[in-house]
């Protein structure tokens, strides 16, 4: 169970480079993605109080094309926000509620007899979407949870011999509940991999207390999501994504990245270290989150920002060392800590 006093360790901003950034002229138009995004987030705001961590993740997972597990107790807003950042793109969204008995064939679809055309039809399943909220998804058997891994890697399903190619943008947002244990089955790692980011969600402060308590009282609408308008279209979205593809990283900093992956295979308290596909995944939401900062470069406080969330679920913590209370956040804050800033 990870620490929820301290949920989300993730540094929310940086200072120190703000007047070397002022020496740069950005390469590459940033304006449009960065407007649109902050529409997202003005959308989201008009329901959900707080969580700026959260949605800010989000926003990086859609940049970079990645699926996203949310990890929090019930009721901290992880499905209605992912619900709200769904509708503020036009797209088409499915929500899978899984299930103990939920089979593969609910999810990916099934081959049907036709009368008509006397031969087999493909009926294709909820998964073919653009916006996939899957909730609860530690709630079903390994064998449903298997038929995710090839369309969350290769975005793509394989029935009966036949490839079906999924249509972009195509993004898994999936929920989970950290302190349920019972009907619950745990993700295997493999397919823990398979997710860009894992977001922890703590609760609210008095301050965001009071104002969830004071929108609810002055609310006169039955449906609060009926305010939330698309600002994004799907075209918009890959436009979006391709461009923080072309964003500048040093070779510098593709060095500290790979020291800090290394440095998580070689840490005494983690049981199992990084892959590198993990170093891949650490690149590409640096690049987002440079995105999200208006940038056109990366820099080290980017690549700080994205490291728990993207390392958290990929490292496994040492079991005398979890029994002594350390989580995974805490070794990848001393990691951190402990390379050089490259400069």
């Amino acid at each position: 169970m990870e620490n929820l006093d301290n949920p989300n360790p993730e540094p929310q901003s940086f200072i120190n480079l703000d007047k070397k950034e002022d020496q740069f002229q950005s390469r590459i138009d940033m304006i449009e993605l960065r407007t649109s995004l902050e529409k997202v987030k003005s959308e989201i705001a008009k329901v959900i109080v707080g969580q700026e961590s959260m949605i800010e993740h989000l926003l990086a997972a859609l940049l970079s094309n990645g699926h996203v597990l949310i990890e929090g107790v019930p009721g901290v807003a992880k499905t209605i926000t992912a619900k709200l950042l769904a509708k503020t793109i036009d797209v088409g969204f499915s929500r899978i509620q899984f299930t103990p008995d939920l089979m593969p064939s609910d999810i990916l679809g099934t081959s049907v007899f036709s009368v008509k055309n006397s031969e087999f039809e493909f009926k294709k399943g909820p998964i073919f979407s653009n916006f996939i909220l899957i909730d609860e998804i530690n709630r079903s058997p390994a064998k449903t949870q298997a038929a995710l891994f090839e369309v969350m890697e290769e975005r793509q399903i394989t029935m009966d011999g036949t490839r079906y190619i999924m249509e972009e943008p195509f993004l898994v947002v999936a929920t989970q509940n950290p302190i349920e244990h019972e009907g619950t089955y745990r993700l295997p790692e493999a397919q823990l991999d398979r997710f860009l980011f894992k977001i922890n969600v703590g609760y609210p402060n008095l301050d965001q207390e009071i104002a969830i308590i004071r929108n609810q009282h002055e609310s006169k609408q039955e449906d609060k999501t009926d305010v939330v308008r698309k600002v994004i279209t799907a075209q918009q979205l890959k436009n979006y994504q391709h461009l923080v593809k072309e964003i500048i990283v040093e070779a510098q900093l593709m060095e500290y990245i790979a020291k800090i992956i290394i440095n998580t295979r070689e840490n005494q308290f983690l049981y199992l270290g990084a892959s590198p596909r993990a170093s891949l995944a650490l690149l590409t939401a640096s690049k987002a989150f440079a995105a999200l900062r208006g940038r056109d470069f990366v820099t080290p406080e980017d690549i700080k920002e994205a490291s728990y969330a993207v390392l958290r679920h990929r490292v496994i913590v040492s079991p005398e060392r979890e029994m002594e209370g350390l989580t995974a956040d805490e070794i990848i804050r001393q990691i951190l800590e402990g390379i050089e800033i490259p400069r």
